[in-house]
């Protein structure tokens, strides 16, 4: 492989990162006689099994990219060594030599979904940027979502619910913090996210205004079942003023819930 086509891997590694998806790099470290790929040669595996680059081809190649699905579940690093001598005996090849391939899981870091980006919302964005999360600002009013309103977000999403989190798909390491202004823009927002995979969705304002909410949504159609896993008022109680303060409850149960799922 050519300096070319790992750089084309570096490349697609970072974009991956960014657009907030978990692959594996696959590298050759160390080879001894003949190889089909030589130490220093990169390979993508991303979680659909799809790659970029090559490590040889072949059974090794598929056991290579079979490994690096399992490491992508467990977020662990690990050394594969491979024979490439006797395929009547198991091993992936018929080369003659001997290749040891490094994996290295690429975990994007969690996603915090924020929708609705008034007082409460740029102080959660940015809270969750000193935290090292990803964060996918959306909101109706244009001006709210701009680069000098919100320096810290990652994305900013001008437009609906609906229309965000399908150009930014949610995946299961992400949370949801609905912050909007009114129960108006709840109902229309939390229908697109109860049955999401992501692990938290918490929503903004007192316990009469969630009861009115959620009686509505299921008037309109929504399972009242999947209305449990809704975090309402969100955050944790710790008698917060502030908006520093109150982003720091509401990150802090969401801290809360994906640690105790991790575990």
């Amino acid at each position: 492989m050519s300096a070319g086509d790992n750089a084309q891997v570096l490349r697609e590694l970072t974009d991956a990162l960014d657009d907030g998806r978990a692959v594996a790099l696959a590298t050759v470290v160390q080879t001894q006689r003949s190889v089909p790929r030589r130490a220093g040669t990169k390979m993508l595996v991303f979680g659909d099994g799809r790659t970029v680059g090559t490590v040889g081809g072949g059974a090794m190649e598929a056991a290579v990219i079979g490994e690096a699905l399992d490491s992508l579940s467990s977020g662990t690093n690990r050394l594969l060594e491979y024979d490439l001598l006797n395929p009547a005996e198991g091993d992936p090849g018929i080369c003659g030599g001997e290749v040891k391939v490094y994996l290295e899981p690429y975990m994007p870091p969690h996603t915090v979904y924020v929708i609705g980006c008034g007082h409460v919302g740029r102080s959660v964005i940015d809270l969750a940027h000193w935290l090292g999360y990803r964060t996918i600002a959306i909101d109706d009013r244009e001006e709210l979502v701009s680069k000098e309103a919100l320096p810290n977000a990652d994305i900013r999403f001008h437009g609906s619910v609906e229309q965000a989190i399908t150009e930014y798909p949610i995946a299961e390491d992400s949370s949801i913090v609905v912050v909007t202004r009114s129960p108006d823009l709840d109902a229309a927002s939390l229908p697109h996210l109860v049955d999401s995979p992501a692990r938290y969705v918490g929503v903004m304002g007192s316990r009469t205004r969630w009861r009115a909410t959620s009686e509505r949504l299921v008037a309109e159609g929504v399972a009242s079942e999947a209305l449990d896993r809704i975090h309402a008022p969100i955050g944790i109680e710790v008698g917060a003023e502030t908006l520093e303060e109150i982003a720091v409850s509401i990150l802090s149960e969401v801290i809360k819930v994906n640690r105790t799922i991790e575990r």
